[in-house]
């Protein structure tokens, strides 16, 4: 399998105080590769680590345990996207072939537009002249915002992280999955199957519940634009490793064999081109 989606961290108060809420107060140490490769089990052959904060240190930390565990294949990092100077930092970075895409914290932006500004979608228009990706960190409220920022660059290859966060918590599919078919509409999106089970109710998700919400992204991207993600260690907050990976083989189990391989793997090598 491929692990399409985790983060990595030293903790610190400063570079990651949106743990500061007593609810992610478990998330407040430090989570290394050795910590991921025992959660994992020997059936995670390769993962791509992802951002979990906004500073160029983190970027530079995790391509160099990259290139120190083969385990990780593949890095999305951060890099200021809206600055003038980020023609330098993407032509740096992009020299190191572990680095795969690049993810800003759109969720956490006050302004729910933010997506669409000129000088974000300046930067975001850089990324394609160096073969990177960029993944779509967003809730579901974002999603029409987030179809006129993919129509503003359809050349560019993205990858919508966590189904965009519908509201499982309180069983809602609409207008989330309207949005969703529209936006896979757009072939030059993949989306990752991960992130669930923390939108839905922490102590009492089932794979039942959640099936309806992968239901409509596998009817809406298909398994060639489908990848497994973790979200680990943030997974941890609401279930175990191989308990999500067990939810997501069960849901995949009536799929072809090369639907279910694509699915577990062959996405996310294609798309992060690993």
């Amino acid at each position: 399998m491929i692990d399409a989606h985790h983060h990595l961290w030293k903790y610190n108060h400063s570079d990651y105080s949106w743990m500061d809420s007593e609810a992610l107060s478990p998330l407040r140490r430090d989570y290394l590769v050795e910590d991921l490769v025992q959660a994992a089990g020997p059936s995670v052959t390769g993962t791509i680590a992802v951002q979990a904060c906004q500073n160029l240190a983190e970027t530079e930390w995790l391509l160099e345990l990259a290139a120190q565990h083969a385990l990780i294949q593949g890095v999305v990092g951060w890099v200021p996207l809206s600055s003038p100077g980020v023609t330098s930092v993407l032509d740096r970075f992009s020299s190191n072939s572990i680095f795969k895409g690049v993810r800003h914290v759109v969720q956490d932006e006050p302004d729910d537009r933010f997506i669409l500004r000129d000088d974000f979608n300046r930067g975001v228009e850089q990324l394609k002249r160096h073969n990177l990706i960029y993944d779509v960190l967003i809730f579901e409220r974002h999603l029409p915002h987030a179809i006129e920022f993919v129509d503003r660059h359809p050349r560019q290859v993205f990858v919508l992280d966590h189904i965009a966060k519908p509201r499982i918590r309180e069983d809602i599919l609409e207008p989330w999955a309207h949005h969703i078919r529209d936006l896979a509409r757009r072939e030059n999106v993949y989306c990752k199957i991960s992130g669930m089970v923390t939108e839905s109710d922490w102590t009492r998700w089932t794979a039942q519940q959640l099936r309806p919400y992968f239901d409509v992204v596998l009817a809406a991207f298909g398994p060639k634009r489908l990848m497994f993600g973790s979200d680990w260690p943030v997974l941890t907050l609401a279930g175990h490793y191989r308990a999500w990976v067990d939810t997501v083989r069960s849901w995949i189990a009536d799929l072809s064999p090369d639907e279910q391989q694509r699915i577990l793997t062959g996405t996310a090598r294609e798309a992060y081109r690993l």
